[in-house]
């Protein structure tokens, strides 16, 4: 009987408590990074939420440890929590892809066809004439959701593999045009809580 008391101390002491530690600091990290994103995109309502709940599980992770100075595999735990946690709330945020962005394309070539395809896919876009290091260029300018920037990625390509283009976060945008695929944030109360709206 005491072996097996002894047997089940010592599990739960080496193994059980520094895989708790561990999973907590991974959820607890994740929801930072997530919680910061919210931030950013002025997710007022959500972000203390996930905040309140990031904080509680780091209370209750670093509770155990300050229980277990002596252990030193919860020391490991916790860090190797948090390492994987900031993996783990990188691939989050990924997923997400809250917000929106601006997509200028710099080209030589004539922009038309580009243009157009931008349009016919729902796109607000924008071209100016300009003047570039080696000669006359044209400037496109689309803002689009975020979770659309590999598409709209693509379509540049197609029309000209080596054209010059950048990615920009884009805080606030008003009354433009964008795609009329519904996004996950129109549904239901989560349209509170979305990273931006398109009118006031």
């Amino acid at each position: 009987m005491a072996d097996t008391l002894l047997l089940d101390g010592w599990i739960y002491t080496w193994i059980i408590l520094p895989t708790l530690i561990f999973l907590a600091r991974i959820v607890d990290v994740s929801l930072g990074t997530v919680r910061v994103i919210f931030v950013s995109r002025g997710l007022k309502y959500l972000a203390p939420v996930v905040g309140f709940v990031e904080i509680l599980i780091w209370l209750l992770a670093i509770g155990q440890i300050m229980k277990n100075l002596s252990n030193p595999v919860c020391y490991i735990a916790y860090a190797g929590g948090f390492a994987m946690g900031n993996f783990v709330g990188i691939r989050m945020a990924e997923k997400l892809s809250l917000g929106v962005v601006l997509i200028r394309v710099i080209t030589q070539r004539d922009a038309a066809s580009l243009v157009n395809v931008l349009k016919a896919g729902g796109y607000g876009v924008t071209s100016v004439d300009g003047h570039g290091t080696s000669g006359e260029v044209q400037v496109v300018f689309t803002i689009v959701p975020r979770r659309e920037v590999t598409k709209v990625v693509e379509l540049v390509k197609q029309f000209n593999p080596n054209a010059f283009y950048s990615i920009e976060e884009v805080s606030f945008v008003e009354k433009g045009v964008f795609p009329s695929k519904r996004s996950p944030w129109d549904v239901g109360l989560l349209r509170w809580l979305r990273p931006f709206r398109k009118g006031k």
